[in-house]
C-alpha cells in the first residue's frame, strides 16, 4: 500500500498533547521519596536501632547515643542509595523496553513511543503488533485482529474500513495483514482504560531464588528474637537492670537479623537487568534474570532463528512446462507461470521475508507490468495446518464487459497437492522433488491457480477448482556464527532443540550446518499432537528436531520438557509464538523481526537479532547468580562470628560478658552493606563460569559443600575472636583493651573475608587479576576506619577502644590470617581439581 496520509503537524501533535496529555495510564501509585523512605523506616533493622539510640540516652549516654543517631543516618542514606540506584537502573530499562510505534507525522513515516501517540495521530500497523491506542480504520488489506482482551473471545475478528467493523482498542492484537488506522482515544481514555484494566499489572511471582532469600532471613529473623529474649533475661537477672538488658538483646538481634539480603537481591537483579540493556539484551522483568543461569534446553522457534534471515528465491519449477530454473545467480526466467502466481498470491505491500524475495524475483519478469492492471478483489487470509492463503484478482478484458477473473493461492507444498487433487503417483513424484529441494537446505513453496467466473466465492479457499502451478524453492543461508554460538551453548551443558514449521529435510541441513545433533529420528506437529502426555515427556527428552511444528504442538513440547525437570529458554517471534515465550521459563524475542505481542510475551528481548546475545545473556545471569552467591555466603561467614561473640561469653558467664554494643554492631553493619550489595555486584565473570552445567530447577541455596564450607569460614573466625578475647581476659587486661584486639581482629577478618569470597574455587593469587574497580576502596576505607578507631582519640572514645601494642596488632593480624587463610589452602590443594560449582 502506498501511504495515503500525510497525519499530523508537528505543531498540531503539540497542541493535543497539552490538552490530551501522554498516552498512559494515570496511576496514584507512586514511586516518589516519600514511599522509599516509609519502607525504610519500617524495615525491623531501622527500629532496632532506633530502640537502642533511645536507649543509650535513658542509660544517659548522650554521646552514645548521637553516634547511634549518626549512624542511622548513615545506614538509612546506604538503603536510600541502593534504593534510587536499582529504581532509575529499572527506569531507564522500562524506556527501553517501551513499546514504539510507526505513524505518519509531518507527510513522513515516523517510529515514536506509543505514550506519545496523540487523537488525530495515522498509525501504520501489522501483523504482531499491539495497538496501542483506540482508533478507526483509515485503509485496510487482510486485516484480522485479536479482541480477547476486551472481549474475551480468542477467535480472531476481521475487520475493515466500513463502520461497524472498523474500530481498533487498545490492548488488543494485529493478527494477520496491516492497516492505516486513526487514532481516537489515548490512556484513560480508551475502552480499555475505561474498564480499568492495565496490561501492565500483571502479578509477578517470587523465583526460586527469592524464596529461599525470605525464607533464610525468615528464620534468622525469629532465631534474632528468640535469641533476644534469651539474652534479656539471662542479663535481666544478673543485673537487674531493664534498659541495659534490653540494649544487650538489642545487640544480639542486630547481629544475627542478615537484613541486607533481600536489597542485594532487588540490587543485583535491577542493576544486572540495567547492565545487559546497555549491551542490547533487555530483560522485561529483572527478576527472572535468576532463571538465566539455570536454562538446560533452548528451543529454537524456526530455521530462520539460525539463519540469516535475508531469502532469495534460488530455484522455480514449472509444473507445465516441466521447467526447473536455478535462479542463484539472481537472473529469473524471462517467463514463469509459478513465479507470477506466486507473486498473486502475496500482499501487494509484503511484510514476510519470503513474500519480500518472491516480488523481488517477480520484478524481473518480462511480464511483471502486467500485475499493476490487476485488481484485488477478495482474499483468504493464512490459515489451515499446513497453511496456504488466496488471492482473487480482476484484469481487464480487451473488448468485453466482463473482467477477467485470476485467482491465486501458494502455501505449504502438502496442502497445495492436496487441494489440486492430482494423480497419486504425480502427487508421490512432486513430494519426492519437494523432498530433495528442502534436503538442500531449501524452504519450499507450492503454487497453484485456478479459474472463476461465479457470482459468489466459495465459503473455503480448499473449493475452488486448483491447477497446481509448481514450487518455489527459497534459501536463507545459516549465520556465520551460529556453529560457533551452538558449541559454546554444547560446551555449558544446555540442550539445543529446533522446534520449526519447515520441512525436515530443511532444518536437519540447516542442522548439521551449524553442528546440532540431529540423532536418528525427527518428530512432526502431527505426531506431537498424537502422543500421550507420558510419551510426549520420553519424546521430548529424546529427540532435538521437531518438524512441521504448529503452535500449539510447539506448546505441548516445551511443556513437555519443563515436566522433565528442564528450564526451558524459547525463541519466538510471531504472534502465534506467543503461549510457548509465556510457557518456556525464559521467553525470548528477537527485537528486529520479532511482532510486538512476541516482545511483550517474552522475559528477554535480543535487540538486533544477534545470536550470540543468547549466549552473553546466560552468562550474565550465570555471572548474577554467582556473585549473588558470593555475597550471600559473605553475609553469612560475617553474621556468625558477630552473633557468638555477642553471645556466648555472657551465656558461658565470662569475666566481660559483654564486649560488643550496638554501636560496634552498627559499625559493622555500615561495612557489610555495601561490601555485598556494591563490591560483589561489580565482581566479573569467572572464567569457568560458561564451562559448567546448568543448575538444577530446584537447587538449593548452596550447592554441595558450599553451606559448610561457609559454616566452617564463620566458625574460624569465631573461633579467633573467642580465642584472643578469652586470652586477654584471663590475662587481665581492661575490657577496653580486649575489646579493641578482638574489634580490630574482626575488621581485619572482615577484609580478607571480602576478597577469599571472590571466587570458591579460584585463590587469591588468581582472583587478584579480577577486575574490579572497587577493590582500592574496599583497601583504602577500612585502613581508614582502622586509622580512626584506633588512633584518633575522639574516635576511640566513642567506639570505648584503647591503644594497643605493636606486638598484639599483629597478633590481631595473624590470627585473622590464620581464620580466613584455610580457605584459600583449601582451594589451592584440594577443591582445584574438582568440577567448580555455580
Amino acid at each position: 500500500m502506498e501511504a495515503p496520509f500525510t497525519g499530523l503537524s508537528s505543531a498540531e501533535v503539540e497542541s493535543l498533547r497539552q490538552k490530551w496529555g501522554k498516552n498512559s495510564y494515570l496511576s496514584s501509585r507512586g514511586k516518589g521519596l516519600f514511599p522509599v523512605l516509609w519502607n525504610i523506616v519500617k524495615e525491623p533493622m531501622f527500629l532496632l536501632l532506633l530502640t537502642a539510640c533511645l536507649l543509650y540516652f535513658i542509660l544517659h549516654e548522650p554521646a552514645q547515643g548521637l553516634l547511634m543517631a549518626i549512624a542511622i543516618g548513615f545506614v538509612s542514606a546506604i538503603s536510600l542509595y541502593q534504593e534510587i540506584r536499582s529504581s532509575k537502573a529499572l527506569s531507564k530499562l522500562k524506556k527501553l523496553t517501551e513499546p514504539k510505534v510507526k505513524c505518519m507525522r509531518d507527510g513522513s513515516l515516523q517510529v515514536i513511543a506509543s505514550e506519545e501517540l496523540v487523537p488525530g495521530d495515522v498509525m501504520v500497523l501489522g501483523e504482531g503488533e499491539r495497538i496501542p491506542a483506540d482508533a478507526l480504520i483509515l485503509k485496510a488489506n487482510d486485516l484480522s485482529i485479536d479482541e480477547s482482551t476486551i472481549t474475551g473471545e480468542s477467535v480472531p475478528v476481521e475487520k475493515g474500513g466500513l463502520a461497524p467493523h472498523n474500530e481498533l482498542f487498545q490492548g488488543t492484537t494485529i493478527n494477520t495483514g496491516m492497516c492505516y488506522a486513526r487514532v481516537t482515544g489515548t490512556g484513560n481514555e480508551t475502552v480499555l482504560g475505561k474498564l480499568g484494566r492495565s496490561i501492565e499489572s500483571i502479578p509477578v511471582s517470587p523465583t526460586l531464588l527469592q524464596v529461599q532469600i525470605n525464607r533464610f532471613v525468615r528464620i534468622m529473623a525469629v532465631f534474632g528474637i528468640t535469641a533476644f529474649l534469651t539474652i534479656w533475661l539471662v542479663n535481666y537477672l544478673h543485673t537487674g537492670s531493664i534498659p541495659e538488658s534490653l540494649l544487650l538483646g538489642l545487640t544480639l538481634a542486630m547481629s544475627a537479623i542478615p537484613e541486607e539480603m533481600p536489597v542485594t537481591f532487588s540490587s543485583f537483579m535491577a542493576l544486572g537487568s540495567f547492565r545487559m540493556a546497555r549491551l542490547g539484551i533487555i530483560a522485561t522483568q529483572p527478576a527472572t534474570l535468576e532463571n538465566l543461569g539455570r536454562v538446560s534446553v533452548l528451543c529454537l522457534d524456526k530455521t530462520g532463528t539460525i539463519t540469516e534471515n535475508k531469502m532469495q528465491v534460488s530455484r522455480v519449477y514449472d509444473f507445465r512446462s516441466g521447467i526447473d530454473s536455478d535462479l542463484s545467480d539472481g537472473k529469473p526466467p524471462a517467463s514463469s507461470p509459478a513465479l507470477w502466481f506466486s507473486r498473486l498470491a502475496s500482499e501487494a505491500e509484503p511484510f514476510d521475508v519470503m513474500e519480500k524475495a518472491i516480488v523481488a524475483s517477480f520484478s524481473s519478469l518480462a511480464d511483471a507490468s502486467r500485475y499493476q492492471s490487476l485488481r484485488m478483489v477478495h482474499e483468504y487470509p493464512l490459515e489451515g495446518k499446513p497453511p496456504m492463503m488466496t488471492h482473487v484478482y480482476e484484469e481487464p478484458n480487451q473488448g468485453k464487459t466482463l473482467p477477467i477473473r485470476i485467482v491465486a493461492a501458494k502455501g505449504a507444498p502438502e496442502r497445495i497437492l492436496q487441494v489440486c487433487r492430482l494423480d497419486p503417483a504425480l502427487t508421490d513424484d512432486l513430494t519426492r522433488k519437494v523432498a530433495a529441494m528442502a534436503s538442500s537446505g531449501y524452504r519450499v513453496l507450492g503454487v497453484c491457480s485456478a479459474p472463476w467466473d461465479g457470482a459468489d466465492y466459495p465459503e473455503s479457499q480448499n473449493d475452488f477448482e486448483w491447477r497446481f502451478e509448481g514450487l518455489i524453492a527459497l534459501n536463507d543461508p545459516p549465520k556465520r556464527e551460529a556453529g560457533k554460538v551452538f558449541a559454546e551453548w554444547g560446551q555449558a551443558g544446555i540442550g539445543i532443540k529446533i522446534l520449526s514449521g519447515d520441512y525436515a529435510e530443511t532444518i536437519l541441513n540447516i542442522a548439521r550446518q551449524t553442528g546440532i545433533a540431529v540423532g536418528d529420528h525427527c518428530a512432526t506437529g502431527e505426531e506431537v499432537n498424537g502422543l500421550t502426555t507420558q510419551e510426549l515427556q520420553e519424546l521430548a527428552g529424546k529427540v532435538n528436531i521437531f518438524a512441521r511444528m504448529f503452535p500449539d504442538a510447539k506448546l505441548k513440547v516445551v511443556n513437555a520438557l519443563k515436566a522433565n525437570g528442564e528450564i526451558v529458554a524459547m525463541t519466538g517471534d510471531g504472534v502465534n509464538d506467543g503461549p510457548a515465550l509465556q510457557s518456556a521459563q525464559i521467553g525470548i524475542a528477537m527485537g528486529e523481526r520479532g511482532t510486538e505481542i512476541a516482545r511483550e510475551a517474552a522475559d528477554l528481548v535480543i535487540s538486533d537479532d544477534d545470536l550470540a546475545k543468547i549466549t552473553e545473556a546466560i552468562r550474565q545471569g550465570r555471572m548474577i547468580h554467582s556473585n549473588l552467591k558470593k555475597a550471600i555466603r559473605y553475609l553469612m561467614s560475617i553474621h556468625i562470628p558477630i552473633i557468638f561473640t555477642a553471645s556466648l561469653p555472657l551465656l558461658l558467664g565470662w569475666r566481660f560478658p559483654t564486649i560488643f554494643s550496638p554501636i560496634h554492631v552498627i559499625f559493622l553493619e555500615l561495612i557489610m552493606g555495601p561490601t555485598c550489595s556494591i563490591f560483589y555486584e561489580r565482581e566479573p565473570a569467572e572464567p569457568h563460569i560458561m564451562t559448567l552445567p546448568p543448575r538444577a530447577a530446584n537447587d538449593s541455596l548452596f550447592r554441595k559443600n558450599e553451606l559448610p564450607i561457609t559454616l566452617g569460614l564463620g566458625a574460624s573466625v569465631t573461633l579467633g575472636l573467642l580465642g584472643l578475647y578469652y586470652y586477654f581476659m584471663q590475662r587481665g587486661y581492661s575490657l577496653e583493651y580486649t575489646r579493641s584486639v578482638v574489634f580490630i581482629t574482626i575488621l581485619i577478618s572482615n577484609v580478607f573475608l571480602t576478597f577469599a569470597g571472590r571466587s570458591f574455587r579460584e585463590t587469591f593469587i588468581t582472583t587478584t587479576r579480577y577486575r574490579n574497580n572497587l577493590v582500592p576502596y574496599i583497601l583504602g576505607l577500612s585502613g581508614f576506619f582502622l586509622f580512626l578507631i584506633c588512633f584518633v582519640p575522639f574516635a576511640r572514645d566513642l567506639f570505648r577502644l584503647t591503644s594497643i601494642n605493636g606486638s598484639h596488632w599483629l597478633l590481631a593480624l595473624a590470627t585473622a590470617l590464620l581464620s580466613v587463610g584455610w580457605f584459600e589452602a583449601y582451594k589451592g590443594l584440594v577443591h582445584r581439581s574438582r568440577p567448580a560449582p555455580g
